[in-house]
């Protein structure tokens, strides 16, 4: 077979519609929860008798919650049912979300949203499995890794745009109605897309389909430790969105407290990180040469933790008042930014090879529920990282830079057992 580039599968239809689809979601997904949070956080005195702080924490709970209860079943459903009709219908019910999110915007009823938020998580959590299940029906196992890297790379770009559209619109006079307007818009564009998806078949139609949320997470559990190289794969994923969440949610303040920066910089710090992280995604094809192997991925833990201690040392101890273009020219802030392009980089040389290894090495009549359970997981470790750096930042009172370091060190106990994985696999 002859081997070409991952990218001319965006000019396939098996490939194509499924991308543009999830790539609408994922940016309308960032797009509303940023827009809703910065209402919360701007144009509001709290909800529900309720402080600003206390509000968007109960936001980011009600997005995460629907994967703890419903991923059980949406893993069945995948499995059972055909992919493109499932997508469909999930990328219709968002417009129905959408359709009442735009009225509440327009209107100013904030409770409201809150509520659609948990429901845009439901949604979210139906998308999962079949997001990751998809790709193994439709490509090739030469393809795997290129359309992971693709599918990768979408979603990053897509919450980076989501962010930065955001922030951008809630500047405008008019920013609820126009932000109503496109999140409305974008849902409506995502289900065009889903129509376009070609059928798949439904491999495991003999599976039952029960909504019993807690015994059906801990069901998907056992199911995904029935390998336990796929177990480890799962973990390691985990693992990074762990690491991931932790940069992520520390940027804006490390941008105002270690690097003394505007606006400006909080948005170039996570352009940087997830320009990496995308780079790293698209190298993933070349260098495992169209393989599902895990080679890349012990590099890419060592490059994590290496450039994350070099990022320690390279804040400065008294840094000057710094825009987004003194970190471009100034040494001693570009050694920064760096550091975040390169950890972004290993992070996609990390997880990419993983997702593909996972649906390769999964039944087919399987392979939803592990990947609802490597939600549920993911998850957890996303509640885990936003616990842990509440203890380490302000009960052992440890600065950002610390903390990243830290993790850093840590790090390197998941090298170990990404060694063992590909050992055993």
């Amino acid at each position: 077979m002859a081997i070409h580039s991952q990218f001319r599968l965006l000019g396939q239809r098996r490939f194509l519609p499924f991308y543009l689809t999830q790539f609408s979601g994922a940016f309308n997904d960032n797009l509303y929860k940023n827009a809703l949070l910065l209402l919360i956080a701007y144009q509001t005195t709290g909800l529900l008798g309720l402080s600003v702080n206390t509000v968007v924490n109960l936001a980011a709970f009600l997005f995460v919650l629907p994967f703890f209860l419903f991923s059980g079943m949406a893993g069945q459903v995948a499995d059972r049912y055909e992919k493109a009709a499932i997508i469909r219908k999930v990328k219709l019910a968002e417009i129905g979300i959408m359709t009442l999110a735009a009225l509440a915007l327009w209107s100013g009823w904030y409770e409201a949203l809150l509520v659609l938020l948990f429901l845009m998580g439901v949604q979210s959590t139906f998308f999962g499995p079949v997001k990751y299940a998809i790709l193994p029906q439709v490509l090739a196992d030469d393809e795997l890794v290129g359309g992971n890297g693709l599918v990768s790379m979408g979603t990053f770009v897509a919450i980076l745009l989501g962010t930065i559209a955001a922030g951008l619109l809630m500047g405008l006079e008019a920013a609820a109605p126009i932000i109503a307007v496109s999140v409305l818009t974008l849902s409506v564009l995502g289900y065009l897309a889903a129509r376009k998806v070609p059928a798949t078949g439904a491999p495991g139609a003999s599976q039952a389909v029960r909504f019993r949320p807690l015994h059906e997470t801990r069901q998907l559990i056992r199911i995904a430790a029935e390998r336990k190289p796929v177990l480890w794969a799962i973990l390691a994923i985990s693992w990074f969105w762990f690491l991931g969440a932790a940069y992520l949610t520390q940027f804006p303040n490390f941008a105002h407290s270690n690097l003394r920066g505007d606006e400006t910089v909080v948005t170039l710090l996570l352009s940087m990180f997830i320009v990496g992280i995308s780079a790293g995604s698209m190298m993933c094809e070349r260098i495992t040469r169209h393989r599902i192997t895990l080679a890349p991925v012990p590099w890419g833990a060592i490059g994590l933790s290496l450039l994350g201690i070099d990022l320690f040392f390279a804040v400065p101890a008294s840094p000057e008042a710094t825009t987004w273009w003194t970190l471009l020219s100034n040494p001693v802030y570009l050694r920064v930014l760096l550091d975040l392009v390169g950890i972004g980089v290993c992070g996609g040389l990390f997880i990419v090879p993983l997702y593909a290894f996972i649906q390769h090495e999964t039944p087919q009549h399987k392979r939803a529920r592990i990947i609802a359970a490597l939600n549920v997981i993911n998850a957890l470790f996303m509640v885990a990282s936003a616990l842990a750096g509440m203890v380490v930042l302000g009960a052992l009172n440890m600065d950002i830079p610390g903390f990243l370091l830290l993790l850093s060190l840590v790090n390197g106990l998941v090298l170990i057992a990404v060694w063992r994985i590909r050992r055993r696999a």
